[in-house]
């Protein structure tokens, strides 16, 4: 931020205590820049008020000097409590118009040089701090009393009344204005962040809902399967007891309970319109064609299965499931944005009986390895993005890492255990 900026946000920046203008400025040049010309001004104004009401207007010395000194002194309250400064000012202000009339018809009158710029100052410490019925009012009294002035003692009237008038009116609106365009920036930015927490968090609910959705049918298999077996099984093996036949009645009913509570569910689950998928839902044995397609779209993926992933025995559908989403993710994102570049899908197992998986891209060609192959967060494609990945992942109690790569490339890495009993998120392993 430069200190323009910086200097413009911090004049607007709304002060709810007694602190001074520029106080939230970072740079301790800026936060001290209103005390500096406070310092000044009163420093300037002092000496100069109490010479200018004793040589030109001929006032008594102490009267001058008690004028003076409340007129410049009270600069350094208005920093903080600017209404307050101006309320003690303006008996000064009135005072002196008393003091000096006709003293000297040459010179300025009801406004002196100094009383002029010393309430002028008042005006932008006003404009900057209060609010703007504040400002309207302060502005009402002003042109009131400069009205008077010129319309009951004419004789005396040589402009500097209307001087007041225009210029007050003048830095109270562009203080006004100031305040509220930063007050405006403020709230379009805060409401920019909470639309943005509330598109994150849609995002993260849509995409639990599709998980949802796409594990009642892998439940929803088995339950069928434990219905199936539970009804038949008198059936199918004779010299039953009663006992055992009613046991697997309740059984069966139970599952048959399960399965209409879970398609309740799916109906909640599911967007209004969205016709139900039909299809059965994909798992590892489909990852080939998912990199056949992607090659269609101009990746080069290649599948590599070690051997170990065959020691793992039968995957469960959930993970298969998770894992092919995980892949299908890291792919859609390198088809995105790393087009043209080589992948690299992984299937290892990992410690535990885990099923480990990685998928690694190169630099799209032609561009520059700094900004080749980003897989960033995105919410297109089949799921949403890394949000999908690490929903999917959490739901297994895995692990999830995402990173870019020496070469400019980009790598996915995730260990879903087949038991769902993992290390999870919250063991101090990285989840994103």
């Amino acid at each position: 931020m430069n200190p323009w900026t910086e200097f413009v946000r911090a004049l607007t920046e709304p002060l709810g205590d007694h602190r001074p203008p520029l106080s939230t400025a970072r740079r301790p040049w800026i936060r001290m820049l209103p005390h500096g010309l406070v310092l000044l001004a009163a420093a300037s104004l002092l000496p100069t008020g109490i010479v200018t009401l004793q040589r030109f207007y001929g006032v008594d010395p102490a009267l001058a000097t008690a004028l003076a000194t409340v007129q410049a002194g009270v600069l350094p309250v208005a920093l903080t409590r600017p209404l307050l400064a101006w309320q003690l000012t303006v008996p000064s202000v009135l005072v002196g118009a008393v003091a000096t009339h006709g003293a000297a018809a040459e010179q300025p009158w009801p406004w002196p040089v100094t009383t002029l710029l010393s309430y002028l100052f008042l005006m932008v410490f006003l404009a900057v701090r209060e609010r703007g019925r504040t400002l309207f009012a302060v502005w009402v009294v002003t042109f009131v009393g400069c009205s008077l002035s010129w319309t009951v003692f004419t004789a005396h009237f040589d402009g500097s009344s209307v001087v007041a008038t225009a210029l007050s009116g003048v830095l109270l609106l562009l203080g006004w204005s100031l305040r509220g365009r930063g007050e405006a920036r403020r709230r379009l930015a805060e409401q920019e962040r909470i639309s943005e927490t509330e598109r994150a968090r849609r995002t993260l609910l849509e995409e639990r809902a599709r998980i949802a959705r796409e594990l009642h049918d892998v439940v929803a298999h088995h339950m069928s399967v434990i219905t199936v077996q539970a009804d038949s099984a008198p059936y199918r093996i004779e010299g039953l007891p009663p006992a055992a036949v009613e046991e697997f009645g309740q059984i069966a009913a139970a599952a048959r309970g399960s399965l209409a509570e879970m398609r309740r569910l799916l109906g909640v689950l599911r967007a209004a319109g969205t016709a139900p998928d039909k299809a059965p839902q994909p798992g590892l044995d489909d990852l080939p064609t998912l990199l056949a397609t992607v090659g269609q779209a101009g990746v080069r993926a290649e599948l590599a299965v070690e051997d170990g992933v065959s020691a793992l025995g039968p995957v469960p559908e959930a993970v298969g499931l998770s894992a092919y989403r995980i892949v299908q993710e890291a792919l859609a994102n390198v088809v995105r944005h790393a087009p043209g570049a080589a992948a690299e899908v992984r299937l290892r197992a990992a410690a535990d009986g885990a099923l480990g998986l990685a998928v690694r891209n190169g630099p799209p060609p032609g561009r520059a390895a700094d900004r080749a192959g980003a897989a960033v967060e995105t919410s297109g494609g089949t799921g949403q993005g890394l949000v999908g990945m690490r929903e999917r992942v959490r739901l297994l109690a895995g692990t999830l890492d995402t990173g870019p790569t020496a070469d400019g490339g980009y790598l996915v890495t995730a260990v879903l255990p087949l038991d769902g009993t993992g290390p999870g998120p919250d063991s101090g392993e990285s989840t994103a």
